[in-house]
């Protein structure tokens, strides 16, 4: 049996005092997203998230608390030398932001903050629209879902923990 080789990564949504969701607009792909990515090796989750943050919109935050907890299940040929893209587990944190200018980095071309109830309006990836979801409706318990991003987004799981 072969070893199971997953990524871990970890999102932010980043909420300020005027309720407003800090978001970020992909070089690759030109799509907005909320800030987060993979954790690296020797480094735990919240202080991936935290750098993640930092690098992607230039805003320093301290994490809040956990969300939900994400397996992206869907295994697909990946690029740059990567044979097989593994399953992904993604963990949601809300962040409050404590500092930094808005800013880009190598990776985003924009950041900014947007009104709650707009946020919907911008992020249009379903896996992404969906955690979101999970956020807005975040009462204590913490969500799990099992999704597939392609070919297509499937839910495949749908709990709370």
């Amino acid at each position: 049996m072969q070893m199971p080789v997953h990524i871990v990564a970890a999102g932010g949504f980043v909420e300020n005092d005027k309720g407003e969701i800090l978001l970020v607009k992909t070089r690759r792909g030109g799509h907005w997203v909320f800030p987060g990515g993979q954790v690296e090796v020797g480094e735990n989750l919240i202080d991936g998230l935290v750098r993640e943050v930092k690098e992607e919109s230039g805003i320093d935050v301290e994490v809040s608390h956990l969300v939900g907890v994400f397996s992206n299940t869907a295994t697909y040929p990946g690029h740059s030398g990567v044979k097989t893209v593994p399953t992904k587990v993604m963990f949601d944190f809300v962040c409050e932001p404590k500092g930094g200018e808005l800013a880009t980095s190598d990776e985003t071309s924009d950041s900014r903050w947007v009104r709650k109830e707009e946020v919907l309006d911008m992020v249009l990836a379903p896996a992404l629209r969906t955690r979101y979801q999970a956020y807005l409706g975040y009462d204590g318990s913490i969500h799990y879902m099992d999704y597939v991003t392609k070919p297509q987004f499937e839910l495949k799981l749908d709990r709370k923990i």
